[in-house]
């Protein structure tokens, strides 16, 4: 009886000892995460509440500094070194551990784009306070709202490239499609790519006419995730990714060099195109003191470009947004008296223009192209108008609003984007903020096939903040996507020309009254973004649905 309790007890010491295989093949499946932890993959969350999150206070703080340097590196500040680090401290919390909760996650995500909004955008307060007539707090507390809109773009990106890390994936491959996608879905009032920080620097943006800001865009993220890799072996005591690092450099070198290779051919087609010579006068006048007399502001634009007809007899004259600030009736043909007085050059300006439809009064925002006689030759309606400024989003349908912000215009949009002609060539008008549209650019040069991009603006509003400066860092974008020269021509600054490389040619400063002159070749020809549009932002967004929820994580396919 002894014997078999003692024989029994040996068989079950024996079965016991079978049991620790298991734990063996869990210890070896931690060993191998660890590894592909260390060669640059993130590791899942584990199921189940066993390892404590950790605290949320370091990657939220650097978040938020990955947000302080993007800010620094926008136009405006434009410190354009930091754009090709600003997102590494954004990797790292994000990559911060692998028990980050979605929650925090979230939290540093929102953190992040709000933070970087707020710093590219400040000045939303100025137009507030201006055109609302809403208190100093009101106006902070509204644009904080507009920040954390906008800034939900920012915050997608960082949380793709979460959920992408997630299920395994590399940074070279999840920061890029993060990027892209986000930046191609997500609404945004002011349009506004990472690839915008890189306007001064023309070599590396010349891949948007290949797929527009968003393939530029992707290439900031991929040299900042190629500086990640550089970075995070030294600060976590980890082996060096090669691959991705070589990743990296290999989107560098073809950015850099597909530049050079752009840039000469563009410049060889330059040299052959007919050129004409433009003048600009830029009047510098305030808002509310163009509309206080607004007879002043036509004089100044008569006798400044009285001015440059004497000096440089240019072919065009280009008046800016509202230059003429009394509403011309509908079906006028000839604006001789009215607008033009003793000018005699063909003359591109911004009016405003009354038209009964369907038994309704509308305002519109209007580019008018006229002859040296006064002849009205072509016509121009703003589609995109500006809220607060030109309208009041739900005012048509709470008229109440109108009565609460007296100074936001009543403007109708326009519905086409025909060209104005100027003799043999064809141009494309484009009012105040179309200019940095991607998307409706690129309708209109499909459309009118035009020799030259012309931009009539007023930045008077936003006062001598960064905006103005923004504006023209991410109008010049639309230059290299079509290769045709863009000019800006506006009531207070920044007046412009920029060639189809994306380089400013020439410029005016903030509130100078001064005339822009130069020379500018009228271009045609195609280019791979006119066909395709926003390529990369579909395959990134395709990428991104696939890899991050029905793509099983790497190695378990």
């Amino acid at each position: 009886m002894g014997k078999k309790k003692q024989k029994k007890s040996a068989g079950a010491s024996r079965k016991m000892a079978k049991v620790p295989k298991i734990p063996k093949k869990r210890g070896a499946e931690k060993s191998e995460q660890k590894s592909e932890n260390q060669a640059g993959a993130r590791a899942p969350r584990g199921a189940g509440g066993s390892s404590a999150a950790p605290a949320i206070w370091a990657p939220l703080g650097l978040s938020i500094f990955s947000a302080v340097l993007s800010f620094l590196a926008f136009p405006g500040f434009d410190v354009w070194p930091l754009a090709f680090i600003c997102l590494v401290p954004l990797f790292f919390a994000l990559d911060w551990s692998p028990r980050l909760t979605n929650k925090q996650v979230i939290i540093c995500a929102i953190a992040f784009g709000f933070t970087g909004m707020w710093g590219g955008y400040y000045w939303v307060v100025n137009v507030l306070q201006d055109f609302s007539g809403f208190s100093l707090a009101l106006c902070i507390f509204l644009a904080s709202l507009l920040n954390l809109a906008q800034g939900g773009m920012l915050a997608l990106m960082a949380w793709l490239y979460h959920r992408l890390r997630g299920r395994g994936w590399w940074p070279i491959l999840a920061a890029p499609a993060a990027h892209a996608a986000s930046e191609f879905v997500y609404p945004m009032l002011f349009p506004y790519y990472y690839a915008n920080h890189l306007h001064d620097l023309p070599l590396l943006i010349q891949t948007a006419d290949l797929g527009g800001p968003l393939l530029v865009s992707t290439f900031v993220s991929a040299f900042n995730v190629g500086v990640y890799h550089l970075v995070r072996p030294l600060v976590m005591k980890e082996p060096w990714h090669k691959k991705q690092i070589a990743i990296a450099a290999a989107v560098t070198v073809f950015t850099v060099g597909y530049g050079a290779y752009r840039m000469a051919e563009v410049d060889a087609r330059v040299a052959e195109a007919p050129a004409i010579t433009i003048a600009m006068p830029q009047v510098s006048m305030g808002i509310f003191e163009k509309r206080e007399n607004p007879y002043l502001g036509v004089q100044k634009h008569i006798d400044m470009s009285l001015e440059a007809e004497r000096e440089v007899d240019p072919d065009l004259l280009i008046w800016p947004e509202s230059a003429f600030t009394f509403f011309l009736p509908d079906g006028i043909t000839n604006v001789k008296q009215h607008v033009m007085g003793p000018v005699s050059t063909p003359l591109l300006f911004g009016g405003l223009q009354r038209r009964t439809v369907d038994g309704i009064e509308r305002h519109y925002n209007t580019a008018f192209m006229v002859d040296g006689d006064g002849e009205v030759q072509g016509t121009f309606d703003k589609t995109y108008l500006l809220a607060f400024g030109e309208y009041l989003p739900f005012g048509e349908e709470f008229p109440i609003f109108y009565d609460w912000s007296p100074h936001s215009g009543h403007f109708t949009a326009g519905n086409h984007v025909d060209p104005l002609p100027f003799g043999d060539y064809r141009i494309t008008a484009l009012i105040c903020y179309e200019d940095i549209m991607p998307g409706f650019v690129r309708d209109a040069v499909n459309h009118a096939d035009p020799h030259l991009l012309v931009n009539i603006t007023n930045d008077a509003w936003f006062g001598e903040t960064s905006e103005p400066w923004e504006h023209l860092a991410l109008a010049k974008f639309r230059a290299v996507e079509h290769h045709r020269y863009l000019v800006r021509s506006t009531n207070s600054g920044v007046s412009a020309i920029i060639d189809p490389a994306g380089r400013t040619v020439a410029n005016t400063g903030i509130f100078t009254e001064e005339t822009l002159t130069g020379e500018v070749h009228m271009m045609t020809g195609t280019t791979v973004y006119q066909y395709l549009g926003d390529w990369p932002g579909w395959l990134a967004l395709a990428a991104c649905i696939y890899l991050g929820w029905f793509r099983k994580r790497p190695g378990t396919v």
